[in-house]
């Protein structure tokens, strides 16, 4: 059995989302006496690997503790995309293998940037359409945003939505495209849009 972690390492000069100094985690040590240390975290809950709920983007949307976890403990798809350069359309996605209840994962050129790439690689609208119709229970994107300057945020509602579990914050550059095991449970913060995962995949050798 082989175990990749895909979740990003979270620290105070970790990639966020278009380098906002606020989104920067804050860890600090609040005790170290003798042999015992403890701390705490301050952190956007779209830190690094993380899972959104519907409230992220549709007012009056479910939150992050209602997560039906059989949709985030679950077999999953990755797709390589890493010929492309802007975005992931319908037309990109036609001829890949998805399926009914599939959850996919798409490896981009985002997971070989470590600096905030301001040109990400995102799902298009059309694309979230696709995966609507196909009736995915969900998607995974290596970007710290599953969309990039929409307006409208298109393709979260269309997910959200849909039903459809979005999983953020990924990295693949050791990942080959195929079917593997996913564990991304969020944790379990009440009444929160988001929360971060550590999420792997796993691969039956």
């Amino acid at each position: 059995m082989k175990i990749y972690d895909i979740s990003m390492e979270i620290h105070e000069n970790m990639t966020v989302y278009k380098n906002k100094q606020e989104k920067r985690p804050q860890h600090t040590i609040t005790v170290q006496q003798g042999d015992v240390t403890e701390s705490r975290i301050c952190m956007d809950m779209h830190t690094g690997a993380h899972v959104d709920a519907p409230l992220h983007m549709l007012n009056g949307g479910d939150t992050i503790e209602n997560i039906d976890l059989k949709k985030v403990i679950t077999k999953c798809k990755v797709f390589d995309f890493t010929h492309l350069s802007y975005k992931i359309t319908e037309e990109d996605l036609k001829d890949k293998q998805i399926e009914k209840g599939d959850f996919v994962i798409f490896k981009t050129r985002n997971s070989f940037r470590e600096d905030f790439d301001f040109q990400f690689v995102y799902l298009e609208k059309s694309g979230a359409e696709f995966l609507k119709e196909k009736g995915v229970i969900g998607v995974g994107i290596d970007a710290l945003g599953i969309e990039r300057d929409q307006p409208e945020h298109e393709t979260h509602k269309i997910l959200f939505g849909s039903g459809i579990v979005i999983l953020e914050g990924l990295r693949l550059k050791d990942v080959e495209e195929g079917e593997y095991f996913l564990f991304a449970a969020p944790l379990k913060i009440k009444g929160a849009e988001a929360a971060p995962t550590r999420a792997v995949l796993i691969k039956e050798e």
